[in-house]
C-alpha cells in the first residue's frame, strides 16, 4: 500500500475555511496559521498521513525556512517563489511508486499542474468537511472509550438474575 503524503497550500486553506478566513480578516494571520497547523496536526494523528504545510513570503518577508511543528513539516518559501510553485515542484519530487501525493488547494491552475504530474488533489473545503469528519470521529472514539469505564461489569448471568430476583421478592 502506497503512503499518503497530503501538500497544503497554507494560505489558499486558511482563506477558504470560514473561521479562518474571519481571522485573517480581523488581522490574526499569525493565530490563522497557528489554528491551520493545530487542525493539521490532530488530523494527521488520527489518519497516520505525512503532511507538509507550504505558506509562501508574501504574508511573512524573509527568508525561506523549513521546520517541523506538531510533527509535520511546515515550509516558508522565499521571497521570489510562490506556495503555488514550490508545492508543483516538491509533487513532482516526491511522487513515486511507493508514495502517492495529495495536495490541497483550491487554486484550480495549480490543481491542474499537480494533476498533470501525478498527484491528487483535493479542495480545500474538501480538506475541511475531511477534518471536520477527524474530529467527529474522535471525539465518537474519546466518548465510548470514557463511558466503557463507567458502566459496570456485572458479574451474573440472566438466569443467575432471575434466581436472585426470585430469592428478593421471596423474602419480602
Amino acid at each position: 500500500m502506497k503512503k499518503e503524503l497530503l501538500i497544503v497550500d497554507g494560505y489558499n486553506v486558511i482563506g477558504q475555511w470560514p473561521h479562518l478566513n474571519e481571522l485573517k480578516l480581523e488581522n490574526k494571520l499569525g493565530q490563522a496559521r497557528d489554528e491551520l497547523l493545530r487542525e493539521l496536526s490532530e488530523y494527521r494523528k488520527f489518519t497516520n498521513k505525512e503532511i507538509i504545510v507550504v505558506f509562501d513570503a508574501m504574508y511573512v518577508p524573509g527568508l525561506a525556512k523549513k521546520s517541523k511543528k506538531w510533527n509535520m513539516e511546515v515550509i516558508w518559501t522565499s521571497k521570489d517563489e510562490t506556495a503555488d510553485s514550490y508545492i508543483e515542484s516538491l509533487a513532482k519530487l516526491k511522487q513515486s511508486l511507493l508514495v502517492q501525493v495529495v495536495v490541497a488547494t483550491s487554486d484550480e491552475a495549480e490543481q491542474w499542474t499537480i494533476f498533470s504530474a501525478g498527484a491528487l488533489r483535493i479542495s480545500s473545503r474538501e480538506l475541511l468537511v475531511d477534518v471536520n469528519r477527524v474530529k467527529k470521529e474522535i471525539k465518537y472514539t474519546t466518548t465510548n472509550y470514557n463511558n466503557k469505564n463507567k458502566t459496570r461489569n456485572n458479574p451474573f448471568n440472566e438466569k443467575q438474575i432471575s434466581e436472585l430476583e426470585k430469592l428478593r421478592d421471596d423474602l419480602l
